[in-house]
């Protein structure tokens, strides 16, 4: 079992050695950003003092040399913008994204499952049918033209909930949370939905395939031959089978959440670190770029590992075979 944990390992440090070299030249080649940084109306002596402080000066190379000299220290380089650590920057942010991404997460399970299930359990009947367009749907429709239809309806026709913004927050374990408060729920509602439709329809039809696979295997027919029926055999015998393969996608998609979340966190104005990264690549804050890559990064590697573990935990085969 440790064998393939500690290969897993090395493979994400290579992921994340690689993503930093990609990362760190692709913000190089978008362009210079010390004219963006200093007055229009500079000298070239000005400007040229103004790259050497920010050490732009040097040939890429040098700077990515420099830069992972100090990323190893735990220094990603100060923002051009706000004149601060890039990764302090980052974090402050990263609350409210991974807060909208487990409400999101927690909304495709709870909705995505029990239709699912439905589907698998009654596959030609219009309940299915219904269940699979609007599957469908929720795959191919854009993200920000959910984002739009749920503000036209629910903020401007109805104006049930807020267009945009997180909302008032109350402090737990010194980090702001929206979901604490009346006012901060009701911002989250539209971009947590939003954000979770793509996901709700990819765990309805995960769990749809799973469930018409898992009804014909030779222990649910035992199971029925002994008298197993029911509410029993759906929780006893179909959905913890169900579950290993949606599991292992879930786990995978909840890093997508956090990677993606950009345009919602547009449509919405959600202060989280999708609308930072893109104020930074507008304003080309090199550092900033770099470490919201870095963090995502490492985000994504640390859930696929656990996902790893929890598939491990989930299939009794996998343990025997370790053993």
């Amino acid at each position: 079992m440790f064998g393939p944990i500690f290969q897993r390992m090395r493979d994400s440090l290579v992921v994340v050695a690689l993503m930093s070299a990609i990362a760190f030249t692709g913000i190089h080649l978008v362009g210079d950003p010390i004219h963006l940084l200093v007055s229009p109306n500079a000298t070239t002596e000005e400007v040229e003092a103004a790259a050497r402080s920010l050490g732009l000066d040097r040939p890429i190379h040098e700077q990515y040399a420099l830069f992972v000299k100090h990323a190893i220290e735990g220094d990603l380089g100060k923002s051009f913008v706000f004149n601060r650590p890039a990764l302090g920057v980052v974090l402050e942010r990263m609350p409210a994204t991974l807060e909208m991404a487990f409400v999101a997460l927690i909304l495709a399970l709870v909705i995505g499952i029990p239709l699912g299930l439905v589907a698998g359990l009654m596959p030609h009947s219009w309940v299915h049918k219904l269940i699979a367009g609007l599957s469908i749907a929720g795959v191919t429709i854009p993200t920000f033209w959910k984002g739009l239809i749920l503000i036209l309806i629910f903020s401007v026709n109805l104006g049930w909930l807020p267009s945009g913004g997180r909302g008032d927050t109350e402090q737990l374990f010194g980090i702001a949370f929206s979901f604490l408060t009346w006012d901060g729920l009701k911002h989250m509602i539209l971009p947590a939905t939003t954000l979770a439709i793509f996901q709700i329809a990819m765990v309805i039809r995960l769990t749809e395939t799973g469930t018409r696979d898992v009804v014909q295997q030779e222990y649910v027919r035992f199971a029925r031959a002994k008298g197993v029926s029911g509410l029993r055999l759906l929780v006893r015998h179909i959905a913890p089978n169900v579950m290993i393969p949606v599991a292992t996608a879930v786990g995978l998609e909840f890093g997508h959440l956090i990677a993606f979340s950009v345009v919602t966190e547009s449509v919405f104005a959600w202060p989280g670190m999708g609308k930072l990264i893109i104020d930074s690549i507008l304003h080309l804050d090199r550092p900033v770029v770099v470490a919201y890559l870095m963090v995502t990064v490492l985000l994504v590697v640390s859930i696929n590992l656990l996902v790893d573990l929890l598939y491990v935990i989930l299939d009794p085969r996998l343990r025997v075979r370790s053993k």
